[in-house]
């Protein structure tokens, strides 16, 4: 006589059997569905992220808009520049010149800032300026404004390799191209 198990026990194990696997897949999908959560998470944490230094660049560029407008009017209107600016002595062609200055400089700051020039490229850039004389005045007597700088921020550190820049211009001005900072800011 062959052993059987009766059919009701053999459903309930069949069914305890269901049960059990049906259990283990839903643990296991939850488990699949939990990573599938969280790797959403992530990427919108990253999307976020990468939203968030887009509207600080966008900052960064309105906030240069309204100064380079501020430094417009003083230029057009002799009469402003009193107001906007610290460098005493200046005819009224020089002082128009320092604005200008500053607003190059400015330029290629900001430029630097939003990603648009990468570190070398900004010391490229700077280099060339730095060669001319009206922008070598303006760093010249500008040299107080910086030190008011953070000495961790990138407008300190740009400042730094400028003056690295015209140290070396003044001790070789012919190798202006090859010398120069290369630490990445």
């Amino acid at each position: 006589m062959a052993t059987q198990i009766p059919p009701a026990r053999d459903s309930r194990i069949g069914s305890a059997v269901a049960a059990g696997l049906g259990l283990m897949r839903a643990f296991f999908a939850r488990g699949t569905r939990r990573r599938r959560q969280e790797e959403i998470l992530l990427d919108l944490l990253r999307q976020l992220t990468l939203m968030t230094e887009e509207i600080h660049r966008a900052n960064l560029i309105q906030q240069y808009r309204l100064t380079v407008d501020q430094m417009d009017r003083t230029i057009d209107d002799p009469s402003l520049a009193d107001a906007s600016s610290t460098l005493t002595g200046l005819s009224e062609a020089k002082r128009r010149q320092m604005l200008f200055s500053n607003r190059q400089f400015g330029s290629l700051l900001l430029a630097h800032r939003v990603g648009v020039l990468d570190w070398d490229e900004l010391l490229g850039h700077l280099r060339v300026l730095c060669r001319n004389p009206v922008f070598a005045e303006y760093w010249d007597r500008t040299a107080e404004h910086r030190r008011s700088i953070p000495a961790d921020s990138v407008e300190a550190r740009v400042g730094a390799a400028v003056d690295v820049i015209m140290e070396e211009l003044a001790d070789d001005p012919e190798e202006w191209w090859i010398v120069g900072p290369s630490a990445s800011g």
